[in-house]
């Protein structure tokens, strides 16, 4: 087998944060390399600060440590996007275009980077949204997410460069806290159950969106950057699902531990964003090509985020 030596950008954020800790278990901390534009001295193996916007920066470090597979994760999400439109689009791209650029230049054999549900729009059918349905994005993340993954095809089709990608649902986790995504409710809202908070949620209760246990994206992560080259057929982003639920669905889950938990419903400009994407995923491709199969659904999620949350805080008041 050969050596790999694996660059992850964006390490300290929801998603670099739980994988990091994965890839070290699987490559060694010789081989995995974290970094992210602030320093981070708990991990556990080599880490570089780095702004993703230079290019020279990445080559550097690519250079330095003969980086043979990148997981490029850092960006600005959807909420937090809309704010400053045009500076998202300008980080967005840059960061991705150079990563794709220091890949092909300098033999670096595959790449990762994560689409969205964001890419759909209004233009499809929001039940069972199909791999290739119409992409008409509603905020600046999703557009910067769909032109990511037509030069993600662009760049595998001209220059052989492996690219993978997937189209991540709601990433819900208790390792981290929400990084600014419209569907990022679904992790704050464990947070108040267990310290017994009411909940002011940004969204309507009916409102229906795909998600995902972060241990369940983090497989699917690695499964497909683990699959033959052979077996993946879709070069701009895979669809995956695994389960979707509204505001009140994840109440009623928390209420069978928490019964007095509260939540009050403020829908703000977060709910016209959720109002365009998809209710519900087709995966079928992710299924057939690299036997893509979720673990988790709403209630073993709950049960879980509880557990693990309820030993966090309880840590965290010993502590202090």
């Amino acid at each position: 087998m050969s050596k790999n030596a694996i660059l992850i950008i964006g390490a300290n954020g929801q998603l670099g944060s739980v994988l990091k800790s994965e890839l070290l278990k699987l490559y060694g901390k010789k081989n995995v390399i974290a970094s992210d534009i602030t320093a981070n001295s708990s991990f556990d193996g080599a880490f570089e600060t780095l702004d993703a916007t230079d290019y020279n920066a990445i080559e550097t470090i690519v250079k330095k440590y003969s980086i043979t597979q990148i997981y490029h994760l850092a960006a600005i999400l959807s909420a937090k996007g809309e704010q400053n439109p045009l500076n998202t689009w300008d980080l967005n791209m840059k960061m991705l275009l150079n990563v794709f650029e220091v890949a092909r230049k300098n033999n670096v054999k595959k790449v990762f980077f994560p689409s969205s549900i964001a890419v759909f729009g209004d233009a499809v059918d929001r039940n069972k949204t199909a791999q290739m349905s119409h992409l008409n994005p509603s905020t600046v993340y999703g557009i910067s997410k769909v032109a990511g993954e037509n030069w993600a095809q662009y760049y595998f089709l001209r220059y052989g460069l492996d690219i993978r990608s997937l189209r991540y649902p709601g990433v819900i986790g208790y390792q981290s806290l929400p990084g600014g995504g419209t569907t990022d409710y679904a992790v704050e809202i464990y947070h108040k159950a267990i310290k017994n908070e009411e909940f002011n949620c940004f969204l309507s209760e009916s409102t229906v969106l795909p998600m995902i246990y972060m241990d369940d994206a983090i497989r699917a992560t690695i499964e497909l950057m683990q699959a033959p080259t052979e077996n993946i057929k879709i070069r701009t982003s895979y669809n995956i699902a695994s389960m979707s639920f509204s505001p009140n669905e994840i109440v009623a889950a928390i209420k069978e531990e928490y019964i007095n938990f509260k939540i009050n419903y403020q829908p703000d400009f977060r709910q016209a964003i959720a109002d365009s994407w998809p209710k519900c995923i087709d995966d079928t491709d992710a299924r057939n090509d690299w036997n893509w199969k979720p673990k988790y659904n709403l209630q073993s999620m709950t049960k879980e985020m509880l557990q693990k949350l309820e030993k966090q805080y309880k840590s965290s008041v010993a502590q202090n």
